[in-house]
């Protein structure tokens, strides 16, 4: 008997989704860091066992919605939540339940199933402070189940697994077997830069932070790329940029080292920083850095499997 289904993996900034989704995918397909908000729109990971395929949907951290680039973020969410065979309401296991956390709770459909998760419990020495917090968070919602896991340890995650499977409905893969992410490779690109100002500059920047891939040659011996770094003001602009270029170099030396890994081939990779004032409530330009928006040029689109095994083969390390 196989089974597959669509599982998809909320709560609130900062809870560690992203690293539950690398964690249970064996991939790093989802950038990380410590800051909130990582996770700017849903992606897919793909874990395939002999009898079981799970596609992992990642959202963004359900929060109230200020702008309109955080509007689309939270429309993201609502999408990912609709019609899915099962829900990882992921909650962290450091922070007593507050107001936001009960918003973020009641984003969940009623009607849907739904496992709590209560992620980086290597960091509660007593355990037995996880029951209480497991009780109120049942009290919000009927959760079909509640598993206490560490994404970063590994703890919990192959208990996790089995419950989800436990969980899916019988039924054919979706996917071929070495298929295991719905992003292009110029996405993952952006996405790379974006981590590592994210992992570099620990102010205000990242979060005001958006990519775009100008240019793409391939090569058989390298791969030549040029992104702008658009922010929202010149102070930004001058933080990125650092004294005598010494910030963007070392985001652009870190950038290229994953990149490197992830394309097998070295890279050439130029980054420019442009002020684009007020880019989070611009229609356009946010459709422009939406990856969906490149789906129709060959230029960009690299074919799924091809994404799957160079992830594969570069994300072990670095997990």
């Amino acid at each position: 008997m196989s089974r597959a289904g669509f599982v998809s993996i909320a709560g609130r900034p900062n809870a560690g989704k992203s690293t539950l989704l690398n964690a249970l995918v064996g991939e790093r397909i989802a950038i990380t860091a410590h800051q909130a908000q990582t996770t700017r729109t849903s992606i897919q990971g793909v874990l395939t066992t002999a009898d079981t395929q799970i596609v992992f949907v990642d959202t963004p951290g359900i929060h109230k919605s200020d702008s309109l680039f955080n509007k689309r973020m939270m429309d993201t969410v609502r999408g990912a939540l609709q019609d899915r065979d099962l829900v990882l309401y992921i909650a962290d296991a450091t922070r007593q339940v507050t107001e936001e956390d009960e918003h973020a709770v009641s984003a969940l459909s009623k009607g849907g199933k739904a496992l709590l998760v209560l992620n980086k419990i290597d960091r509660v020495d007593d355990k037995r402070l996880l029951l209480p917090l497991i009780q109120r968070y049942c009290e919000l919602f009927p959760f079909v189940e509640s598993i206490p896991v560490s994404a970063t340890k590994g703890e919990g995650i192959d208990k996790l697994k089995h419950a989800i499977m436990a969980y899916l409905p019988e039924g054919e893969p979706f996917f071929p077997s070495d298929y295991i992410t719905d992003q292009p490779l110029r996405f993952m690109a952006a996405e790379i830069i974006r981590e590592s100002i994210l992992r570099v500059v620990r102010e205000e920047v990242p979060h005001a932070s958006a990519i775009l891939v100008d240019t793409w040659e391939e090569t058989p011996k390298l791969f030549k790329i040029a992104a702008t770094i658009h922010v929202e003001r010149q102070g930004q602009k001058i933080i990125l940029i650092g004294n005598k270029g010494q910030m963007l170099k070392t985001i652009g030396t870190s950038a290229r080292v994953r990149l490197e890994e992830l394309l097998e081939r070295k890279v050439f990779l130029s980054l420019f920083v442009k002020v684009k004032p007020g880019w989070r409530e611009d229609a356009s330009f946010l459709n422009t850095v939406d990856w969906r928006s490149m789906l129709g040029s060959e230029e960009v689109l690299v074919s799924d499997q091809t994404v799957a095994k160079k992830a594969r083969k570069s994300a072990g390390k670095n997990n």
